[in-house]
C-alpha cells in the first residue's frame, strides 16, 4: 500500500499529521508522507484520508500506479 498527498490539493492545515504522526508530516506547509509502509501503524489510514478536507491523501496500487481508495 502507497499512500500519496497531492501537493497541489494539499493546504497544510496538519490533520493527517496530528491523526497519524508515524505516517505524515508537514513540511514547507505541506503534508509529506514519511513512512513507505503506512499500513503497518496505529491508526486508521481510511480515517485519515477521510478527515482530509481538500481530498488530497490517497492510496495508490504500487504496480498499477491507479487509486485504491480516496476520500468520501
Amino acid at each position: 500500500m502507497k499512500v500519496q498527498v497531492d501537493q497541489d490539493l494539499c493546504i497544510g492545515c496538519g490533520t493527517c499529521e496530528l491523526m497519524c504522526s508515524q505516517c505524515f508530516q508537514l513540511e514547507d506547509g505541506k503534508a509529506q508522507v514519511m513512512s513507505d509502509n503506512c499500513e503497518n501503524v496505529d491508526c486508521d489510514i481510511q480515517e485519515v484520508i477521510d478527515s482530509c478536507p481538500v481530498e488530497a491523501i490517497s492510496i495508490v496500487n504500487e504496480e498499477s500506479g491507479s487509486v485504491e481508495k480516496t476520500t468520501n
